[in-house]
């Protein structure tokens, strides 16, 4: 494994398994558009991508309905689903050996930042990272590669070389390729089988342990 300084890491399947209040909120979004989605395992599709693509890709809305489903989707999310969450055994460990092995953490997820920062200072893991970056809930800043370049600026503009987006989804892999930017990928959280391979990911973690004894050594 090439030497990393710094790890952007995604939140929802890669940090915290999130499953619950994303699905939760999805179907609450669906239900207020006049959708039943007999299938609940379908809505797992919603944790990752940004928001509106996923009910556009998902179920044919147009942008303008989308937005209107996101709108719903955040009615709940807030009260409920923010912390219907939970973190991965093992990253709180993984983190604190990065950290203490010199590593710059950051956080680069799709999710609005506002909610990553409460998510990760609920959990007690905001303290491991040097910066937290998301989306707006203004739908600026949507696309995971946005996402990337906003935290690679925060963190000063590093050397791309120097840097390693870690996610468990292939738009993760594809975010990270568009900025000039390397990607690892993790099993534990909601990509398909093969689907962090076949987007590109240089590498694939088994477990949060795992991930921090290869990229300290």
């Amino acid at each position: 494994m090439k030497n990393y300084d710094i790890l952007l890491f995604d939140l929802d399947g890669t940090l915290t398994d999130s499953a619950e209040g994303i699905m939760n909120c999805a179907e609450h979004a669906l239900n207020v558009m006049g959708i039943a989605e007999p299938d609940r395992s379908r809505l797992l599709r919603f944790i990752g991508p940004p928001l509106v693509d996923s009910f556009m890709d998902f179920y044919g809305m147009s942008r303008e309905d989308a937005l209107k489903a996101v709108a719903a989707y955040r009615e709940r999310y807030p009260v409920k689903g923010i912390f219907e969450n939970r973190v991965y055994d093992g990253i709180p460990e993984a983190l604190d050996m990065l950290k203490k092995g010199g590593k710059r953490l950051a956080v680069a997820t799709s999710k609005p930042e506002v909610y990553a920062k409460r998510i990760l200072e609920h959990f007690g893991l905001a303290e491991y990272f040097e910066v937290v970056t998301g989306a707006e809930l203004s739908g600026k800043r949507n696309a995971k590669a946005e996402v990337i370049e906003e935290c690679l600026k925060r963190l000063g503009n590093p050397d791309k070389e120097t840097v390693l987006m870690i996610g468990d989804r292939k738009h993760d892999v594809e975010g990270a390729k568009l900025c000039g930017v390397k990607c690892a990928g993790v099993k534990f959280g909601y990509a398909e089988e093969n689907e962090l391979e076949n987007a590109g990911a240089v590498c694939v973690f088994d477990t949060p342990v795992q991930l921090a004894g290869e990229l300290l050594s």
